[in-house]
């Protein structure tokens, strides 16, 4: 907890309202102290100080209110607050007044009202108005920012609440003579002299009580502690400078993608994008227009590189699907951007577990790699010049920067090495990408823009052109960088290219080893998509026929390790060596590798697989490993909710579509009639049944709604399974959607019927809040006619009507009541109270239905991963997994062996800080030859990626044969 808090503070509290936070939450302090003191020393136990506690709880609300999160989450936050406090001032309004005499709960939330909308409407013509207009004449505020409407509604809601603390405290003294308060009231507080007050009213359920001893005609203002306050506020912010730097101190990494948002219009940009271009690339094919535009003697030169063939030994890296959140990619780029890697041996680990020679044991180091190899998906969700940038570029660029003088330029003709660097600096790391599925979505336009046409990736050069490759590496060692677009194939000229330098005379001879590198691993989507027919080979090689038959046909035995990512963990498969011993068949390594910074997929749905190719294969190492991944699906139960709470905009309406024909619910008024516990539920369930019934019978948008999303659940369930399983898997799914739909419908009609009863809701007129702000209004303004005849003369009447409105919106629950008491008493009814009464049961419903949604959705989502093995994808990108992130080194060693090294981090850091020693990279002093290149490390409350990195996976590839030397790895 004490780590958690820290971060807490510093990344909720505004700088705009820290002085109204400070000073509402040390009076509620106090207030709470004084009353539990004065509580234990008479012996009797009050409810003040507990309630004062609650609004310190409040204060903390507001602090997670003001959190830098998007618009929708922050609506949602005031949204939830709305709702609770409606249902808390209509439950307990009959019963607080009693306890507390000398504050009304009508009174204190009509004035929370008043002084809230009051510090919207000064606010907002303070800083849109009268500072923009006049004070930034007179005052130099460059690095000013205007505040959002958000911060204002958080300024505002705190300046309300601590109002409310203190004026009932103080108004309570002035009852009970407690001398500490009265001295922090009387030295706080401005006193105000009333000439025409010598009484006090304090709720309409009492009578006026005379003025009390000793306080003659001295009494508070309601207006003056929020005065003061705003006052407060004003001066702190005309005179307190923002702390403009302190953003430079930290990185500006964007968080995981909301795959769930109902309000993203990326994502829903990102789906036409995939779907039109599924449908023009049958027409048209960007790896065509490559083929088409060179010249076939100038082929050679844009797709074959060897200028690393003639080293004696060679580093190079993977990694794969990079660019989702910014903590993730920035770990894995930071630990890819060191000049080497210093880790424990496993072989020395594992023969020596005694932890107290930890530190003695021998340490292997891993040089970082002269060549980088992406395996697609860099950024997400789809391919755009923002995504690019921020998601990619940014992260990568803070742990390797380039040159200064770097071209980041378009360019169409590039060199195999830098021209603009010193001859010394020319063994500058260089890097090569493969687009994935993602960077097809817009047809490859912008990855030839910023891959192809670009000479920088942060510190790494990319001499690149096309999208895709052959690097030809020392002692025989070949790399196919393929292009599988979005048909998971490669096409015809790509074919033609790959298969003639496999049999050209000074391309991959017979004794040289190759390694191909695709985007999607198919031996295991192929093995995952074909479900029932798993056992089939032909449905196998159904995809990447073209693929199948350049490793099998034309490469054979040449093909020692194929490479993918795609999907986000890591698995190292090896072929079981044949009885008979022929150990010639492709391909002996299979390795799947995209934990480059997206979300953590699953690997224990993978664990079935067996066979590809004709080849058996025998599961050596997982990422995260079998047990663990199945734990993290269970997080959909709790997490769904907290990690997508965009979801429920889509969530929301849904259920409201599918009830709305059910409300309102005339003749159920019984629900809430007293009687036994037992007959309670039964009612309960008795009136979902029979509006389970009116739905089936007698609506019309309810069951068309309700059959839609039948539809939909069961086209949504993975073809992996047979359609009566399909169907068996989605209908429970709907059915509880719509049960708990129903639930929340029938407990809002139960819930206004009851407080219609108790009457703490009347159902005769609109606006009782306003009429209850006007009764204070006249009992607390020494003259209240001439203050109202000012203000109205002053606003023309807007600002009445403004403050009546405004507190309808704050009091739902009348409206419902008073609209549904319209629609069920009269035959003819008004569009207009249909319209208040459908709009406010949605918000109810919908601010309801948004947790049940999650927690059902999480909850399908889990039983089927971990039962079924269906929705790998879906299920952990809704989780936002930012953790478990590797990379793959290589090394070519002299004598031609291959050793392969798998790095992972378990925990990636949140929050970052500069590099005390970091500066800009010059051209005397490169980012790649710096020790320590990286802008920013991990904060002290954060795991380092370079002290907690390990190796999960090491094994030999013999050059000759393709055997290989395991090490197992725990």
């Amino acid at each position: 907890m004490w780590r958690i808090l820290p971060r807490f503070l510093r990344s909720r509290h505004s700088e705009l309202s820290r002085h109204a936070v400070l000073v509402a939450g040390l009076c509620g302090i106090f207030f709470a102290f004084v009353d539990f003191m004065d509580s234990v020393n008479n012996g009797r136990f009050t409810v003040s100080w507990s309630v004062y506690v609650s609004l310190l709880v409040c204060l903390i609300t507001f602090f997670w209110i003001e959190m830098p999160v998007p618009s929708y989450d922050k609506l949602m936050n005031w949204c939830y607050l709305l709702i609770i406090v409606q249902g808390l001032y209509h439950s307990a309004l009959s019963t607080f007044d009693s306890v507390t005499p000398t504050m009304s709960l009508e009174s204190l939330y009509a004035f929370f009202l008043s002084t809230f909308a009051s510090s919207i409407l000064w606010l907002l013509a303070f800083h849109y108005i009268l500072f923009k207009l006049v004070l930034q004449k007179f005052f130099p505020f460059e690095a000013r920012k205007q505040p959002g409407i958000w911060v204002i509604l958080h300024v505002s809601a705190i300046v309300s609440v601590a109002c409310c603390v203190c004026l009932s405290q103080c108004r309570e003294t002035l009852l009970e003579q407690r001398y500490w308060k009265n001295k922090f009231c009387s030295f706080w507080l401005i006193p105000v002299e009333f000439a025409h007050s010598d009484q006090y009213c304090y709720s309409p359920k009492f009578a006026c009580s005379e003025s009390p001893a000793g306080s003659s005609n001295e009494t508070y203002l309601r207006l003056s502690p929020w005065a003061t306050f705003i006052c407060v506020y004003i001066v702190s912010y005309v005179v307190m400078p923002l702390k403009s730097g302190n953003q430079q101190n930290k990185p500006d990494f964007l968080a995981m993608y909301h795959w769930y948002s109902g309000t993203s219009l990326t994502l829903y940009k990102t789906v036409f994008d995939m779907v039109s271009t599924n449908v023009i690339q049958t027409r048209f094919d960007m790896r065509i227009l490559q083929a088409a535009l060179n010249r076939r003697e100038e082929a050679t030169r844009d797709y074959l590189y060897d200028h690393f063939s003639e080293e004696e030994e060679l580093w190079f890296d993977f990694m794969a699907d990079t660019g989702d959140g910014g903590n993730s990619t920035y770990t894995v780029a930071r630990l890819l951007a060191q000049p080497k890697i210093l880790v424990t041996d496993p072989d020395e680990q594992n023969n020596n577990p005694d932890e107290q020679i930890q530190d003695t044991k021998p340490k292997l180091n891993l040089k970082r790699g002269k060549l980088l190899l992406i395996g697609g998906d860099i950024a997400y969700p789809n391919p755009s010049e923002f995504t690019y940038e921020r998601r990619l570029f940014r992260p990568i660029q803070y742990a390797l920067q380039p040159p200064p003088n770097h071209d980041e330029r378009m360019t169409t003709n590039k060199p195999v090495v830098p021209p603009e660097l010193l001859e010394r600096d020319q063994d500058v790391p260089q890097c090569f990408v493969i687009p994935g599925n993602h960077d097809w979505f817009d047809g490859l336009c912008t990855f030839m823009r910023n891959i192809c046409h670009r000479s920088w990736l942060g510190g790494w050069y990319m001499p690149q052109k096309k999208s895709y490759f052959a690097l030809k590496l020392p002692k025989g060692w070949w790399i196919f960088g393929l292009d599988l677009a979005l048909t998971d194939d490669i096409d015809v000229y790509q074919f033609e290219f790959f298969s003639n330098l496999a049999n050209a005379e000074k391309g991959v001879g017979q004794n040289d080893s190759v390694i191909i590198m695709t985007h999607k691993p198919d031996w295991l989507v192929d093995w995952y998509e074909n479900g029932d027919s798993r056992n089939n080979m032909l449905d196998y090689q159904s995809k990447g026929k073209n693929v199948t038959d350049l490793i099998c046909n034309i490469l054979k035995e040449r093909c020692k390790l194929q490479i993918a990512g795609d999907i986000h963990h890591y698995m190292h498969h090896a072929a079981v060596p044949q009885p008979n011993g022929n150990n010639n068949e492709p391909i002996k390594h299979l390795l799947v590798n995209g934990c480059g910074g997206a979300f953590t997929h699953p690997t224990h749905v993978f664990r079935g697989f067996r066979e590809s190719r004709g080849v058996s294969y025998e599961c050596k190492v997982t990422y995260p490993s079998f047990k663990k991944s199945t734990r993290l699906a269970f997080g959909n139960i709790w997490d769904f909710c907290v990690k997508n709470r965009r979801f429920e905009y889509v969530g929301g309406i849904i259920y409201f579509v599918l009830v709305c024909s059910t409300l309102p619910q005339c003749e159920h008024d019984d629900l809430v009639q007293p009687v036994s516990a037992s007959g309670d539920w039964s009612i309960l369930f008795g009136t979902i049944g029979k509006a389970f019934k009116y739905i089936l019978e007698d609506s019309n948008v309810s069951l068309g709604s309700a059959t839609l999303l039948l539809i939909v659940a069961v086209a949504l369930v993975p073809s992996t399974v047979s359609f009566m399983k399909r169907v068996m898997i989605g209908a429970p799914h709907v059915i509880a959607h719509l049960a708990a739909a129903l639930f929340f419908a029938v407990l809002l009609e139960a819930g206004i019927v009851d407080f219609v009863r108790s009457k703490t809701l009347q159902t005769s007129a609109y606006h009782s809040l306003y009429q209850s702000h006007r009764a204070m209004f006249h009992r607390e303004l020494p003259d209240p006619i001439s203050i109202q005849d000012t203000i109205e003369r002053w606003a023309f009447g807007l600002y009445q009507a403004y403050i009546k409105y405004f507190m309808s919106a704050f009091d739902l629950p009348e409206l419902i009541a008073v609209s549904r008491s319209n629609i069920c008493e009269n035959e003819i009814v008004s569009r207009w109270d249909k319209t208040i009464y459908y709009a406010s049961s949605f918000l109810f419903l919908y601010i309801c239905s948004t947790l049940i949604v999650s927690f059902i959705l999480g909850s399908y989502l889990c039983i089927c991963i971990n039962c079924f093995n269906l929705y790998y994808d879906e299920a952990f990108s809704s989780l936002r997994i930012g953790d478990y992130k590797a990379f793959t080194r290589f090394h070519i060693k002299s004598d031609g062996d291959l050793e392969v090294f798998t790095l992972a981090v378990d925990k990636v850091p949140r929050e970052w800080e500069l590099e005390p020693n970091w500066t800009e990279p010059t051209s005397d002093d490169l980012s790649h030859r710096r020790e320590n290149p990286s802008k920013w490390k991990a904060s002290k409350l954060d795991p380092e990626p370079l002290e907690t990195v390990k190796i999960i996976d090491k094994f030999v590839i013999r050059r000759t044969n393709g055997t290989a030397t395991e090490v197992p790895v725990h």
